[in-house]
């Protein structure tokens, strides 16, 4: 007679890992020898796996009680001998050809039938077993029960990572490879235990497979228990999981058993595997496909369905509470594979995430269960280490949208909300279209150490700055330009700074930027024209400047560029309506231009901007600019210099056409020493020419010669005292502490922290040469130490600043990245003798890839919301 409650157990497969290096082991006899001859473990196929076997179990309390007690046994008796235990899929760190297939006869005769398929199956699945009266009741329940078999495949899925750690893209590879067996897939359509044990005896009988355990159906009857068997799932980190696909399991076999005396639904193979497909490849985190219907749906919402589908054998069970609890917890903290990711995305090693897997299944840690009030959805993969255990990495940055506790900050709710309304697929679709526009229009960059340039990434999701941080950068931003320019102007002139004492002189003589072509243009009262101030928030409100841009600061047109996509490819996403418009940023920067003209202009005299052409990284930048200011885009090829005896010596002029104009002013956005060395329209050098121009007041360059002095990164460490010396305020916003080595005492502190300082070199770029103490080797900490030693004026060293984090769309959820923040600060002579400043209303934040701290041009946001002020 079957029993009132059918009973419930569980199969689980185990990797072993070694707990120094994280990679697999074979060492499953070796920890079967210490384990008790009378429990439940068993060897596997590869010797780095083992098997567990629960009891049988009317409640899931049980159930979930027994695999822990299984489970405690299993890791204690493994730690012993420097084994890890691990619950899921796959695990990323395995050498395959060092693997060994476990010695029985069975699985050497496997080895020797398929081969590949046995050496990679470096795979560990969860099988769960509910009661059936009979074998028959088995076959007739598995086609019942066959649409909702993807649905617990996506709970289970925790296997994104093949054996050598690369990502498959997949939340559960486990199920590509296991599919790759002829027997594994959908159960056959069959309608009794007689048809289906002749149809294993046929497949025996082909030689194909070699005994009926080998038949790998996703559901079958088992062979030696009156039990349906679930075989499809991922092994799994959380034993909550476990019970929670067990609980629906059991259900879905009693609502099959209620329904045989109706006619057999019919599951349509193609629609099945396609639905299979995706719960292996998103998991939780994308669509699912409901195979009823045929159409995809929100993974909570097909979960929702099923528990209301089978709610009354859950409450016949007692699993109605339990079930409903568990699934609200697995859509919330997302799947296993997800976690998986974003902890590599966080901490940046794949050794992380087998020691994160191996505190889960030990059950010293828990998923994170994102609060109620937050776009779980989307936020699966941005709570990365929020549970992480007390001894791994430092706590993360601060993140400007998304608070500690999960909340989200002022002014992304609404952002939020309107991205979780799209969905992580309608979003990836929004991307593509953007950067099919930025092809179309050429919006590229080339990043140092790249021979070709890539589309400029724009993220989905704006940054948001408030008004009382946007008064902070621009007081502190605009001060900062003002005493630069200032003490480049005194450099070339009277250099009043370096007598005085407040900037030693061999501090310029190290300085790659100064250059003697600086001491040309006497006349100008303003040399940095336009200034690149990059700006980190190490904590709420917090804004350090991390680097000066004073020769030819990039990025502006790309901010322009973004705020127009954004509007135009995602208008569902709110922007403030506060929001400081960037519509008048090019007549801003044609004014600054304009303001800059030189003492003796030429009536008929025009402005332009100097490139070097399509093969420049920011040839976009200097194209969108020329067409959103009016003023004509030459190449040293269009410029030539005026005949001394000509009425109009002493000038430089740009043709076009047949045409050609006097130049005023230039914008120059290209490297100073390439304009300097180029020949002109009529192939003559253009380097005395424009010095002569310069000189006697004819020619004007955005931004100065020599300006190169005020990017040195030495020269940095003494910016706040050139705020005191020049402007006579205190710096309005602070600076990374710095040493300068070529000082013997702050080499020596360099030396004695290495390990925990940033050293960079002082003509370094883009973050080239760049060591930071605590992500470095001995070996190359012992490198740059000698470096230090031998030639300690080229670095300067400071402290690790730890960037605030922003959340970056990553193609299925919203991830921390960190970022800065690059503003443009204008400068003009005023009526008298000072210098007015003006912050554009047109700031780039710049995104660093994950798991780094350094931030180049590699990921752009679309809109900064510079709230309630208006440029100064």
């Amino acid at each position: 007679m079957m029993p009132d409650v059918r009973t419930v157990g569980v199969e689980e497969e185990f990797h072993l890992v070694d707990l120094t290096t994280s990679k697999l082991t074979s060492r499953a006899p070796e920890l079967l020898e210490v384990l008790p001859d009378d429990g439940p473990f068993v060897a596997e196929l590869q010797r780095c796996v083992i098997e567990s076997n629960s009891g049988v179990y009317g409640s899931l309390d049980g159930l979930r009680s027994d695999l822990r007690r299984h489970r405690a046994r299993l890791v204690e008796s493994a730690a012993t001998l420097g084994i890890g235990i691990v619950a899921a899929g796959s695990v990323p760190l395995a050498a395959p050809i060092e693997l060994q297939v476990t010695e029985t006869p069975r699985y050497r005769r496997m080895l020797a039938d398929f081969q590949l398929l046995a050496r990679e199956q470096l795979i560990c699945g969860t099988q769960v077993h509910v009661s059936v009266r009979d074998r028959d009741e088995a076959v007739a329940i598995a086609a019942r029960v066959a649409p909702h078999l993807p649905t617990l495949l996506a709970l289970s899925a925790s296997s994104p990572f093949a054996a050598d750690g690369s990502d498959t893209g997949y939340a559960s590879a486990r199920t590509l490879v296991w599919q790759r067996w002829p027997t594994a897939g959908q159960f056959p359509s069959v309608t009794s235990a007689a048809e289906y044990d002749r149809l294993v005896e046929q497949l025996i009988a082909s030689d194909v497979i070699t005994d009926p355990g080998m038949v790998y159906f996703d559901v079958r009857p088992s062979a030696h228990y009156d039990t349906l068997e679930l075989r499809l799932c991922d092994s799994c980190p959380d034993v909550a999981t476990i019970a929670l696909i067990a609980g629906l399991f059991r259900a879905l076999v009693l609502r099959g058993a209620d329904r045989l005396d109706e006619p057999t639904p019919e599951t349509q193979s193609t629609l099945y595997r396609a639905a299979i497909w995706q719960a292996a490849r998103d998991g939780l985190e994308a669509d699912l496909i409901d195979v009823a219907a045929g159409m995809p749906k929100p993974a909570a919402e097909v979960i929702g369905d099923l528990i209301r589908l089978v709610r009354p054998q859950l409450e016949c069970t007692g699993d109605w509470h339990t079930v409903t609890e568990l699934a609200d917890i697995a859509v919330q903290v997302g799947s296993s594979a997800a976690r998986q990711r974003r902890t590599l995305r966080r901490r940046g090693r794949l050794s992380a995430v087998v020691q994160r897997l191996v505190a889960e299944t030990a059950g010293r840690v828990a998923p994170v269960r994102i609060p109620d009030d937050t776009p779980a959805q989307l936020l699966h993969g941005y709570f990365a280490d929020a549970d992480r255990p007390e001894d791994s990495d430092p706590a993360p940055a601060h993140d400007e949208a998304v608070s500690p506790d999960g909340t989200l900050r002022s002014g992304y709710r609404e952002i939020f909300d309107a991205a979780t309304a799209l969905g992580a697929v309608e979003l990836r679709k929004r991307q593509y279209d953007i950067e099919h526009e930025q092809s179309i229009d050429g919006a590229m960059f080339r990043t140092a150490g790249e021979s070709h340039a890539q589309v400029f990434a724009l993220d989905v999701l704006p940054r948001c700055i408030g008004p009382e941080d946007w008064t902070s950068i621009t007081d502190g931003a605009t001060q900062r330009a003002r005493a630069l320019n200032a003490f480049v102007v005194d450099v070339y002139g009277e250099q009043r700074i370096v007598e005085d004492g407040v900037v030693p002189g061999d501090a310029l003589d190290r300085a790659p930027g100064y250059r003697h072509t600086g001491r040309v243009p006497t006349w100008q009262t303003v040399r940095a024209h336009i200034c690149g101030i990059d700006i980190v928030s190490p904590a709420p409100g917090e804004y350090l400047v991390l680097e000066d841009n004073l020769r030819v600061p990039s990025g502006v047109a790309f901010a322009l560029s973004n705020r127009r996509l954004m509007m135009q490819a995602l208008p569902e996403i709110p922007m403030p309506a506060d929001i400081l418009p960037t519509d008048d940023v090019p007549r801003m920067l044609a004014e600054t231009i304009t303001a800059a003209a030189p003492p003796d202009t030429h009536d008929d005299g025009i402005d332009i901007i100097i490139s070097s052409g399509p093969r420049d990284s920011a040839w976009f930048d200097h194209t969108l600019l020329a067409e959103e200011t009016g003023l004509h885009l030459a190449t040293p090829e269009h410029l030539s210099t005026a005949s001394p005896r000509g009425p109009c010596s002493g000038r430089i002029f740009v043709h076009y056409g047949h045409n050609r104009r006097p130049v005023n002013t230039a914008y120059v956005r290209m490297d100073e020493d390439m304009l300097l060395s180029s020949t002109g329209h009529d192939d003559r050098p253009l380097r005395p020419g424009i010095l002569g121009a310069l000189a006697h007041g004819r020619l004007a360059l955005v931004n100065a010669l020599g300006n190169g002095v005020g990017d040195d990164k030495a020269i940095y460490a003494y910016v706040p005292d050139m705020i005191r010396y020049y402007l006579g305020e205190e710096p309005a916003m602070a600076q990374v502490p710095t040493w300068v080595c070529a000082d013997r005492r702050q080499r020596d502190h360099v030396v004695d922290n290495l390990d925990r300082l940033v050293v960079k070199p002082i003509d370094g770029f883009g973050g080239a040469g760049i060591t930071i103490g605590p992500e470095c080797t001995d070996s190359e900490l012992a490198a740059r130490r000698d470096e230090l030693m031998a030639q300690p004026e080229r670095f300067i060293a400071q402290d690790v600043v730890t960037l605030s984090t922003h959340p970056t769309f990553d193609g299925d959820a919203f991830y921390p990245h960190h970022v800065d923040l690059r503003v443009f600060v204008h400068l003009r002579p005023d009526r008298g003798t000072g210098v007015d400043a003006q912050i554009a209303p047109a700031a780039l934040t710049r995104v660093a890839p994950a798991g780094s701290l350094i931030v180049k041009f590699v990921a752009r946001r679309g809109w900064q919301g510079h709230l309630d002020q208006e440029p100064s």
